[in-house]
């Protein structure tokens, strides 16, 4: 990059409008006039305004000639002075925005034997090179690009490129960058540049399946990708890799089954897992020495080279993980991919900023980067070609690695308009595939009613909403830790309990959070925050541990019987605790694996929440697919508090009964009438197949347990 030393500065704010800041130290920031040169230009500028500000005196100029955006321009002063005209506000406002929206599919690498066409989105840019090199970095090309339609820069290289490393060297406002392609499909080790690969070469098994009919038949475990098999006893050969975590029949030195092999037997249909594409946090070099989650994204449309077993070798990382996506479709299961649009990594060091500076990211009214995401930066998704970057990307994730689900991190930061294209393209292309996201109101500077958030969820139908409601009437507040939800026994949140486990869409007088229940994803734990193990400990610290996992086991059971879509956190079956840490992005292995020893000691638990998804999956009335049949086929009991009692018709059943006692004594509950029950959970089991039946008309609930019977 070159220094550039400027007396006073020039902006291009608006198409046909130039702000000229001059320094008090400079003529004592006066000027009476400014002209526009350029290529054929040379005239003068009407000052609109001057505004006297703490070190420089701001002029607003109208020019009648436009700028054409990408050529040069100086601003020559009344004093004689010049200065470069740079690109300044422009580049957020609608007009740029349509002036350069480009529609086409073929930005980034188009790879034939013969010939390879690498084609970048950068109106602004005045000149772009393409730096081309086989191996090392010795005797690099650099090849002038071609400025074509739309602010796109092109050129075709005609000969077999395979393997050779490449980045984009762009001129802005005189300072050239190096940047790599933010379409870059492959990499060098650590995302240091691009990488043109045959397409056909990284290509696995076509392995789509559809785990599941309708949303709210789908069950959510999330689990990162490392923590599956970094445990000593996983009985995992290749630990904290795609291969690793794609092995089956592993076992614990007692014999229990690990990895994917352990999850098809919990039941759920789907594995979420954390961000797998390209972030910051982990030396692919030397992944031993750190951790994270993956929520430092650098490069959207890559693999991380930290899980793979050669990060050196571009196929590698992305066969390897092909590989684990078949080998939990084989398992009948699919995968959702944690998808992290709202922001990167560092603003500054993102290929968006060095190609295109300014556009790719939100600016408060001061013209300073906004931080909703906390974090530095939020993507300005509301942005014509941001949004198309992301319908892009998830496309191209969705075709080329056949998942079956996307979980939009932060959603809330992303706008409507954005989230509804990528449902529409999802759809056409795979309509079974599942999109959620955190919908949190989050200070960013888009208007309320444009934000992805919940309270505009009535504009976002087919998009699943993580459930803060739920979350908190539940296990209690997420921020507050010492808070008790409805599950450790406070009966001020049963009212809101009620609601959650009717799919939080509104039923007696009271509204709801969501129009249908396929919105509500319902869930007590995730990676954020203390596991739900670990907030027992803290606001119980003198409960006898067996009265603990009590509870632990009726909030995750309440978690799967509710309308909507169930998630878990992987571990919460087995009390996972990451030893009190809140947030563990970056902990060491010991914090965050999965502990299969914990799971060997609490394999009781695990059939037991085993039979809860079994319940779950055998009977559609615990995931009715409509808020309507909800009002109809669910009645709740009047039953006093903190008992909770509703009823369901069935289709295999006349009606199944759910009877909740989150209180430390055994209660005696009247049922709605006199007949033969068929138990399917009491305090101790859990099977979609009756393992007793009571007769009459009332039944002793224990302390923290809930009762399932169908007649």
């Amino acid at each position: 990059m070159i220094a550039i030393e400027r007396k006073f500065y020039a902006y291009l704010d608006q198409m046909d409008i130039i702000t000229v800041l001059l320094p008090y130290s400079y003529f004592e920031g006066d000027s009476n006039e400014f002209r526009l040169q350029g290529e054929d230009v040379d005239l003068p500028m009407a000052i609109r305004d001057k505004v006297f500000l703490e070190d420089t005196v701001k002029y607003i100029c109208f020019t009648s000639v436009r700028p054409e955006i990408g050529k040069p321009y100086k601003i020559i002063d009344g004093h004689g002075g010049e200065t470069d005209l740079q690109i300044g506000a422009v580049i957020r406002t609608e007009e740029f925005d349509t002036l350069f929206f480009y529609d086409g599919t073929d930005l980034g690498v188009s790879y034939a034997k013969e010939k390879t066409i690498f084609k970048v989105w950068a109106p602004t840019a005045a000149k772009i090179r393409l730096k081309l090199f086989r191996d090392a970095q010795h005797n690099p090309e650099f090849i002038n690009m071609e400025r074509v339609e739309k602010g796109i820069w092109s050129i075709t290289v005609d000969r077999n490129l395979e393997l050779y490393r490449y980045s984009f060297l762009v001129c802005f406002n005189l300072e050239w960058r190096e940047a790599v392609d933010p379409y870059a499909i492959a990499l060098t080790v650590n995302g240091e540049y691009g990488v043109v690969i045959d397409p056909v070469k990284a290509r696995g098994a076509n392995s789509d399946i559809s785990p599941v009919s309708r949303p709210v038949g789908a069950i959510i475990y999330e689990a990162h990708i490392r923590d599956l098999t970094m445990h000593p006893n996983s009985g995992t050969a290749r630990k904290g890799t795609y291969l690793g975590a794609a092995e089956i029949d592993t076992r614990t030195p007692m014999g229990e089954m690990t990895g994917l092999s352990y999850i098809k037997e919990l039941g759920v249909t789907h594995i979420e897992l954390l961000p797998f594409n390209d972030f910051e946090g982990v030396d692919e070099l030397d992944r031993s020495s750190s951790y994270n989650w993956g929520y430092n994204p650098v490069h959207y449309n890559v693999p991380d080279g930290s899980y793979a077993t050669d990060p050196a070798d571009p196929y590698n990382r992305i066969i390897e993980l092909k590989q684990l996506i078949s080998a939990i479709h084989k398992m009948g299961m699919g995968v959702i991919m944690d998808v992290v649009y709202n922001h990167v990594y560092i603003r500054e060091d993102s290929p968006f900023e060095k190609i295109v500076p300014g556009y790719y990211f939100r600016h408060d009214d001061n013209g300073l980067p906004s931080n909703g995401t906390g974090v530095g930066n939020d993507i300005a998704s509301e942005r014509l070609m941001a949004r198309k970057y992301i319908v892009d990307s998830v496309l191209y994730w969705l075709q080329e690695y056949h998942l079956d689900g996307f979980r939009f991190d932060l959603m809330g930061i992303l706008d409507i308009e954005t989230m509804a294209a990528v449902r529409k393209a999802v759809a056409e292309m795979k309509p079974d595939v599942l999109i959620i996201g955190e919908g949190w109101d989050l200070n960013t500077p888009l208007p309320g009613d444009r934000k992805a958030n919940i309270a505009n969820q009535a504009k976002l139908p087919g998009i699943g909403q993580f459930n803060d409601w739920f979350r908190d009437s539940i296990k209690g507040s997420t921020f507050n830790t010492y808070d008790k939800g409805y599950a450790l026994g406070n009966d001020r949140y049963l009212e809101a309990a009620k609601q959650v486990m009717a799919g939080s869409i509104g039923i007696g007088k009271r509204n709801g959070l969501f129009l249908q229940p396929a919105q509500s994803v319902n869930y007590i734990e995730s990676h954020d925050n203390h596991t739900l193990w670990d907030k027992l400990k803290i606001c119980n610290s003198d409960q006898d541990e067996a009265i603990l996992k009590k509870q632990h086991r009726l909030a995750t059971s309440m978690v799967l019987l509710a309308q909507g879509i169930p998630f878990l956190h992987s571990g919460q079956e087995f009390f996972r605790t990451k030893k009190g840490i809140g947030n563990s992005y970056r902990s060491p292995d010991e914090i965050n694996w999965l502990d299969w020893d914990l799971r060997d000691d609490n394999r009781d638990n695990v059939d037991y929440i085993k039979g809860i998804i079994e319940i779950r999956k055998s009977n559609q009335a615990f995931r009715l697919g409509d808020s309507e049949e909800i009002r109809s086929k669910m009645s709740f009991w009047p039953l006093p508090a903190p008992l909770m009692g509703y009823e369901i018709k069935a289709e295999q059943w006349e009606k199944i009964i759910v009877l909740i006692n989150p209180s430390m004594d055994q209660q005696l509950v009247e049922l709605s009438e006199e007949a033969k029950w068929n138990v399917l959970a009491d305090h101790e089991n859990a099977s979609a197949m009756p393992f007793r039946h009571i007769e009459g008309n009332k039944v002793l609930l224990e302390p923290c347990s809930l009762f399932i019977a169908a007649k």
